[in-house]
């Protein structure tokens, strides 16, 4: 069924409910607004919950009840165990992604109770940090009456507005380590007229603009998105953030999070045309969403979605080879052949030619992408000085580390290595070795005389012709400008080592001995440091382990782990 058009990616998109508190807020049957979702042709929901509160920030009707609770904390204690239940029901059906929204409190025990907040909601897409209440407990969302009460209480709508401001880069400067985006960026306007040198950010000298040109450059500066909030239009007083503000934040190239921001299930999916309309005049051609905190790119339009899906599986690899606190830093990009249809939407992006290819790159680091077979073809070389070896073997672990122990023995380095799975139950392997000739046939015939009943055949061959990469959604080419051309499968090791033998076989070993199979596998190498691809079997935590204890011949080992592309390949969804 095709989605009412255009369709969003959300990222603070329907809030989860509360549950059986005092105070009912957002949507408990989650299950609903999964099923209104695929319903409408969706092929992703977003789900958002607020982390619980201290009691001295409260609004109104909570404080109604006197009784004094934790609003939605048994909801939030539970709540990444639902959602991945949730994702596990609708795995073939949807695409689900999950994050909180966290509520500031202040520099101090507000701040503690945060950071304690993020550790009961594991496995999170995204965090979205707002300020919905004052230092003094009194909402800016909450009524007309508690508004009027805090202006009164600051002295005016000017100082009202600058107390906001204040907060909201109180919150960035503290917590931006905590967060991917910034909510709803002018929420008091709801219940207080926004003053018009406040959105004048281009031109005015009032100190309200020059706040607000703080908050943005901080927000630029940081690498933070700005939620491009859709609930607004529903309750009358306009986009967050008014629409001036919005063009500011492209000016400054501030990415964008859409989402509407649904308390209820009739809200899924409302005003998504007028949100993209406003981001398109602000300037805006693609927007952000989240995966584990990992930021990916969405088009506007759906005329270059197919080169975006290859886009943020690039980004993805790439922010994986960081570790977390380094991923929220924003690469570079380069196009080429077909993708430099990218070129325009990128500011900074640079061709690649003819080559039908995309890299992302960022410091000493880059992943070069193509969904064109051909491409990763053309990649496959063999130094016409080194010997080639063609294995037919048993597809179980530790089949191939034979192999390579023995070759390692003899003092044999193996420079470059292709492997395919036959799906029979038995793999080939191409090698090109080198060493001495006369010691490289020796560990052939060693192999073949101790380890016959898992290997069929060795051959010694320095003409062999390599098969065609097998079918996938996209191939890795480069790893940092290394060929290594392997198609991209769900559940990947990339490794950067010292290029000498028996170095590879400590990793080969090592993923044996915890029962991973390798499925595909790609070498290369470039002077002293040898690079290699492996497409694996195996449990991620048992690889985590043995990755952190390779030892320091291994300059890099990272897992990459793709949930979403092994959706894209086992899912009828048509869209992604």
């Amino acid at each position: 069924m095709k989605a009412a058009i255009p369709f969003i990616w959300e990222t603070h998109g329907v809030h989860v409910g509360t549950g059986k508190d005092h105070v009912k807020h957002g949507i408990d049957d989650i299950r609903a607004a999964v099923e209104r979702a695929i319903e409408q042709g969706f092929p992703s929901l977003s789900f958002v919950i607020h982390s619980p509160r201290l009691t001295s920030f409260r609004y109104q009707s909570e404080r109604d009840t006197e009784v004094k609770f934790i609003r939605g904390d048994a909801a939030f204690f539970n709540y990444a165990e639902t959602m991945e239940a949730l994702k596990h029901r609708y795995a073939r059906r949807i695409r689900l992604r999950y994050g909180i929204e966290l509520e500031w409190m202040g520099p101090e025990l507000g701040l503690q109770w945060n950071r304690s907040k993020l550790f009961q909601a594991y496995g999170l897409d995204f965090v979205i940090g707002s300020v919905h209440f004052s230092y003094q407990g009194i909402p800016y969302d909450g009524s007309q009456e508690d508004t009027d009460r805090l202006i009164e209480l600051r002295g005016g709508l000017e100082a009202f507005w600058a107390g906001y401001l204040d907060e909201m880069i109180e919150m960035i400067d503290t917590s931006w380590e905590m967060i991917h985006v910034v909510g709803h960026l002018d929420l008091p306007k709801l219940y207080a007229p926004m003053p018009e040198q406040m959105k004048d950010v281009e031109h005015s000298a009032h100190f309200l603009a020059r706040r607000m040109r703080t908050l943005l450059e901080m927000i630029g500066d940081l690498n933070l998105a700005l939620d491009v909030n859709l609930s607004g239009l529903r309750k009358g007083c306009g986009l967050y953030p008014d629409l001036e503000l919005l063009k500011r934040a492209r000016q400054l190239h501030i990415p964008i999070a859409i989402g509407s921001d649904s308390h209820r299930i009739e809200e899924i999916g409302r005003d998504y045309e007028q949100g993209i309309t406003m981001a398109r005049e602000a300037g805006y051609r693609h927007y952000v969403t989240f995966s584990r905190g990992i930021t990916e790119k969405r088009p506007l339009s759906e005329e270059n979605d197919g080169h975006f899906r290859i886009l943020n599986l690039g980004v993805e690899i790439l922010k994986l080879r960081f570790e977390p606190r380094y991923r929220q830093k924003t690469p570079h990009f380069s196009f080429g052949g077909s993708f430099r249809s990218l070129l325009p939407l990128f500011d900074d992006s640079v061709s690649l030619g003819v080559y039908n290819a995309l890299r992302v790159r960022r410091d000493d680091r880059s992943i070069t992408l193509s969904d064109d077979s051909a491409e990763a073809r053309d990649g496959i070389a063999v130094d016409g000085g080194l010997i080639c070896l063609y294995s037919h073997h048993t597809d179980t672990p530790g089949t191939l580390s034979i192999l390579f122990n023995t070759l390692a023995s003899e003092a044999i380095n193996v420079e470059t290595t292709q492997l395919y799975s036959l799906f029979d139950g038995s793999a080939t392997a191409f090698l090109s070795v080198s060493g001495a000739e006369d010691r490289i046939r020796q560990a052939v015939d060693f192999v073949m005389g101790t380890a016959s009943d898992r290997f069929f055949s060795i051959e010694i061959d320095s003409r062999i012709e390599l098969p065609p990469l097998k079918a996938a959604p996209a191939y890795l080419l480069e790893v940092d400008g290394v060929s290594l051309p392997i198609p991209i499968s769900g559940h990947m090791v990339i490794t950067l080592h010292n290029n000498r033998p028996g170095i590879l076989l400590i990793l080969l070993s090592a993923l044996a001995s915890r029962g991973v199979n390798i499925m595909d596998l790609q070498l290369g190498s470039r002077g002293e440091r040898g690079f290699a691809v492996l497409g694996i079997e195996g449990d991620e935590r048992s690889v985590a382990a043995v990755l952190t204890e390779l030892g320091p011949q291994f300059y890099e080992a990272t897992q990459i782990v793709l949930p979403a592309l092994d959706i894209e390949e086992s899912s009828p969804l048509s869209r992604g």
